[in-house]
């Protein structure tokens, strides 16, 4: 399985990855990026590639 991984110490929630992410694996809730179904991440890295803050890492 994928793990993402958010560093929300780098996280502005500016929604580029939500925006990105093609299954919906990410939510900005409260000012801040969250995992809300790392089942479902094809680990395409679009979001760890797009991340203007460099916050999110995929482990395979």
């Amino acid at each position: 399985m994928v793990e993402v991984k958010i560093n929300l110490e780098k996280c502005t929630g500016c929604g580029t990855c939500v925006d990105i992410c093609p299954v919906t694996v990410l939510e900005v809730k409260e000012g801040k990026c969250f995992v809300i179904r790392p089942e479902d991440c094809l680990a395409c890295r679009a979001c760890e590639v797009q991340c203007p803050e460099g916050a999110i890492e995929i482990i395979e």
